[in-house]
């Protein structure tokens, strides 16, 4: 674990409010605990406040997300911007093909409805959508290089 004095960042506390609540999934700490140590979590200033939270609970004083600093290296992040098929990705085209799948039904059924084909107006909402999907899926990695959150100073 960092230092007790130093301060903590927001993805520490969100750590400490992750690992609070399994915990509290488990049972390990009732609703009324949880919402309070949730409190101090995002109240908490240092490691150290962090750490009160949970030392007693089984699995230590510090969530495992504290490797020896509160700042991931470059390395450790996930790709933001381009970088291939993430998690990410996947969502994105889930929502797409979903959406799809709703609007196709929609101007199906009222052409089905009226004995004619309509105006196919489906091509406006997963057209544009899915175009680009398609550019950020298989966009140059290194034209975005440098961009980002994750290329602004003290990150």
């Amino acid at each position: 674990m960092p230092e007790p004095h130093l301060r903590a960042a927001d993805a520490d506390r969100a750590a400490v409010a992750s690992v609070l609540g399994e915990h509290m999934a488990a049972g390990r700490l009732t609703v009324a605990e949880y919402e309070e140590r949730l409190t101090r979590a995002y109240a908490a200033k240092t490691y150290g406040e962090l750490a009160e939270l949970t030392t007693d609970l089984p699995g230590g004083a510090a969530p495992a997300a504290w490797s020896g600093s509160s700042v991931a290296r470059r390395e450790d992040r996930p790709a933001r911007w381009g970088g291939g098929w993430g998690e990410a990705d996947a969502w994105a085209w889930r929502s797409w093909a979903s959406t799809a799948v709703i609007v196709l039904a929609i101007w199906g059924i009222t052409s089905l409805a009226s004995w004619q084909l309509l105006y196919f107006w489906p091509i406006w909402v997963i057209g544009p959508w899915g175009v680009v999907l398609l550019i950020q899926s298989f966009g140059d990695d290194d034209e975005d290089e440098g961009s980002g959150p994750e290329a602004l100073p003290g990150r």
